[in-house]
């Protein structure tokens, strides 16, 4: 195969890049330790992560820029804030490693393929990985809401029925948070757990909304917070009051999911229809002679 000067070009280049790469990836055992607790399911190609550790470490990026302030907080809810830090730098380093691989992988491409505009596509897809893997916890926290709110209704229902039978909160509580699975299950398993460790039972429910960081939620805990101090009469009557809202607010939800769904799926239908048109007027202007 002839190559043209502007193929040794992008060849040599990708070369270096490809070397610098594999110099990386040797040099950086080092950071081997930072990948060992990832979980190969979530972190796609982790064993290449210490080479974005190791350039991120090179360019002493601080992680202290607005958008990694906002990364921060959304991964000390998936993760807990102790281990924020850690989260933050693992999603950088997963960006520049994802980004880096198929960047250099990019140019082989085009020279085989003989086309530059195959090494732009890769530059693209490079950016892509770039872009999404750094907005991953978001896309997380936004599927931890969805899963939250959907629970919440009924989790609120059994709460309310149980005290109105009778039953103390902290036993009707226990007895709600084994009933079901899912984040909002979770987080009501270690309101017990906290309970059981010491923690008082406002400050154990007043941590649950917090974990939450959903306003329904919040105002929830705020409602029992309430009537823990003002006795078990006032308790029930305030939950069965919030869970009628709280159902009324997620009739609301799932009318608002169900005109967005419909949007989602009007550029496909569109697409459709203009590629049905393409095969029923090609065939006519075709045996028109056009």
């Amino acid at each position: 195969m002839f190559l043209s000067k502007t193929d040794i070009i992008i060849l040599a280049f990708g070369t270096v890049l490809g070397l610098i790469f594999v110099i990386s990836l040797l040099a950086s055992s080092k950071y081997e330790y930072l990948i060992e607790p990832l979980d190969p399911k979530m972190f796609r190609l982790k064993e290449i992560y210490t080479v974005g550790f190791l350039l991120m470490d090179i360019s002493r990026y601080k992680y202290n820029s607005k958008r990694d302030i906002e990364r921060k907080r959304d991964l000390s809810v998936i993760y807990e804030s102790k281990y924020a830090d850690y989260y933050l730098k693992v999603c950088w380093a997963q960006r520049v490693s994802l980004a880096y691989l198929l960047l250099v992988i990019g140019f082989p491409f085009a020279v085989l393929a003989e086309e530059t505009m195959m090494l732009l596509i890769f530059i693209m897809f490079a950016w892509a990985a770039f872009v999404r893997c750094g907005d991953g916890a978001k896309r997380i926290i936004e599927k931890r809401t969805e899963d939250l709110l959907s629970d919440f209704p009924n989790a609120i229902s059994k709460l309310a029925l149980l005290t109105n039978a009778g039953m103390i909160l902290k036993e009707a509580w226990e007895m709600t948070a084994y009933t079901g699975n899912g984040p909002l299950y979770d987080e009501m398993k270690k309101v017990i757990v906290d309970m059981a460790n010491g923690y008082t039972e406002i400050e154990a429910y007043t941590e649950f909304g917090n974990r939450c960081m959903i306003s329904e939620i919040r105002k929830f805990t705020s409602t029992i917070v309430q009537g823990i101090t003002k006795g078990n009469r006032e308790l029930v009557l305030m939950l069965r009051k919030q869970s009628s809202e709280v159902w009324e607010s997620r009739k609301h939800q799932v009318r608002q999911l169900g005109a967005k769904a419909s949007s989602k799926l009007l550029f496909p239908i569109c697409i459709m229809f203009i590629g049905i048109l393409i095969m029923i007027m090609v065939p006519i202007f075709a045996n028109l002679g056009v």
